[in-house]
């Protein structure tokens, strides 16, 4: 079990998320067009997972801008947004938006990947979600990068996952 912060108050997450060095666990997510893709489909790119609770917030509609508009020219990378939305409200917001250089994914069919991933909130008003957390995965499946932010309400530190990428 581990424990991130909500406003400063303490909740729990389903476990320990990955370590850097390990291989990235497969997932199976919802893309908007309630179609399914796992980590396989994106073998060779480079990665970034930007996991939040709720897209429908401000804090993690401004990591999905921030990093569409960071990826935008980075060779060989794709950004995939998790949360355990509904693909409707993530198509939604992306189309209003102008994202165009991440990629929304829903967990919401089983929440399997919060749980695999260690970072689902356990407890506290917004059990059942995920906690913020930033993972890059190198093109061979490799974890090179982890952030879990300590306290969801903020966003995660771009520069150092990004500079992860190089």
């Amino acid at each position: 079990m581990g424990q991130v912060l909500l406003r400063g108050e303490a909740v729990t997450t389903s476990g320990e998320i990955p370590k850097i060095g390990e291989k990235a666990k497969d997932f199976t997510l919802v893309k908007t067009d309630l179609s399914r893709v796992s980590l396989k489909d994106f073998a060779g790119s480079k990665l970034v997972l930007n996991i939040f609770p709720s897209i429908d917030t401000g804090t993690c509609a401004a990591s999905v801008r921030q990093f569409n508009k960071l990826a935008a020219d980075m060779h060989n990378t794709k950004v995939l947004c998790i949360a355990r939305d509904l693909p409707f409200a993530m198509k939604r917001f992306c189309g209003a938006e102008g994202i165009e250089n991440a990629i929304p994914l829903s967990d919401f069919a089983t929440g399997q990947f919060g749980k695999d991933y260690g970072l689902e909130l356990t407890s506290g008003k917004m059990a059942g979600l995920h906690s913020r957390v930033v993972i890059v995965v190198d093109e061979n499946g490799i974890i090179r990068y982890t952030e879990q932010v300590k306290d969801i309400v903020n966003e995660p530190d771009y520069t150092p996952a990004l500079n992860a990428l190089k």
